[in-house]
């Protein structure tokens, strides 16, 4: 097989986003079919591709051989199952699912269909962060002693977005809360090259909105001995704090980075800081298209399509999604009991 054909199943803001990916930079597939979602018929109709009336027929096309989930997180389980049973490979965006035993079925799914399980991680793919990364895997500030990440937003944004996502505040959804927070603990992971083993947190919701978990704090044991703090708010009052989108700290033994996803990276070192790289800047909501914000996304797809073509495990799979899940379901535990939460928890 030369080429991957690819369904897409949603047609939100990320459908848009993986099917320009496909369409212009991406080597070794094509799009094929575009379902689920008021604006499928026309996303199908600006790329040129079929529109199908649901999943299950995207899933029954002999030309698609992959399908990419860009839907809303508790109905990934579901149709990754049907994806497997159709002989489909499934990148499913993040969070790969709102609770770990719906990652675990989903990726026993895949593995007795021998379909690959990929799972979307932006914060591995950006030049900012695989800086960062390159920085700590050369020994530039020596081994990491402790980490902490934050994201925050102003609640008129949440408000906003709640607006347009109404899906977040149903309760068997993972919610903004799983929605930011596992992109934080994944790039954690990764960064630190090592596993938490367990969670302390707080959870509360302080604003009017009526949804569980908008503003988590919590401390999180690594099994190398990295300690980490995770802040997570989507109910701050404006302007917010500066800087504080994405951001990642990363204290070793010989300096320190900080940077945020779409400013900066600085080094700390020898009695001073060194801006060491800047990413180059677009409107996120002007310019959805543009190939500075599509970057991470061709990433992540390329990669997936890579692991199909070349009969490979892909590098970002099931296990890595689920880990990312695990500690944001272990903060919720640990909020619920009052107790430090040992992982894994399964």
């Amino acid at each position: 097989m030369d080429t991957i054909g690819i369904g897409m199943i949603g047609s939100g803001f990320m459908g848009l986003t993986y099917s320009e990916v496909l369409a212009r930079h991406v080597r070794g597939a094509r799009l094929v079919a575009v379902a689920g979602g008021r604006r499928a018929a026309d996303l199908a109709k600006e790329y040129g591709v079929h529109a199908e009336p649901n999943a299950d027929a995207v899933l029954a096309r002999r030309d698609v051989h992959a399908v990419i989930l860009a839907t809303p997180d508790q109905h990934r389980l579901e149709l990754t199952r049907k994806a497997a049973a159709a002989g489909k490979h499934v990148l499913a965006e993040k969070p790969m699912a709102p609770t770990v035993a719906e990652c675990d079925a989903m990726m026993a799914a895949c593995s007795a269909a021998a379909v690959n399980l990929a799972v979307v991680k932006t914060e591995r793919y950006r030049k900012v962060t695989q800086k960062a990364k390159e920085l700590i895997d050369n020994g530039v500030i020596g081994p990491i002693r402790m980490v902490r990440t934050v994201s925050c937003f102003p609640i008129g944004l949440t408000r906003e977005l709640f607006a347009t996502r109404s899906w977040m505040a149903e309760p068997n959804s993972g919610g903004l809360f799983l929605g930011m927070a596992t992109h934080n603990t994944d790039f954690l992971r990764w960064l630190t090259g090592a596993n938490a083993v367990q969670v302390f947190a707080q959870v509360n919701t302080f604003s009017d909105l009526p949804v569980p978990a908008q503003s988590v704090m919590a401390q999180i044991v690594f099994d190398n001995g990295v300690m980490g703090h995770l802040w997570i708010s989507s109910e701050f009052p404006s302007p917010g704090l500066p800087s504080s989108e994405v951001r990642f700290q990363v204290v070793g033994r010989d300096g320190i980075l900080d940077l945020e996803n779409f400013e900066f990276l600085d080094l700390g070192k020898g009695d001073k800081w060194e801006r060491v790289y800047e990413p180059e800047r677009f409107d996120y909501l002007k310019e959805p298209k543009s190939p500075i914000r599509l970057y991470p996304h061709i990433g992540v797809v390329q990669e997936f399509v890579d692991s199909i073509l070349e009969r490979r495990p892909p590098k970002v799979g099931g296990a890595e999604g689920r880990a990312a899940v695990e500690i944001c379901e272990a903060c919720l535990i640990s909020a619920r009991t009052g107790q430090a939460v040992r992982l894994p928890l399964r």
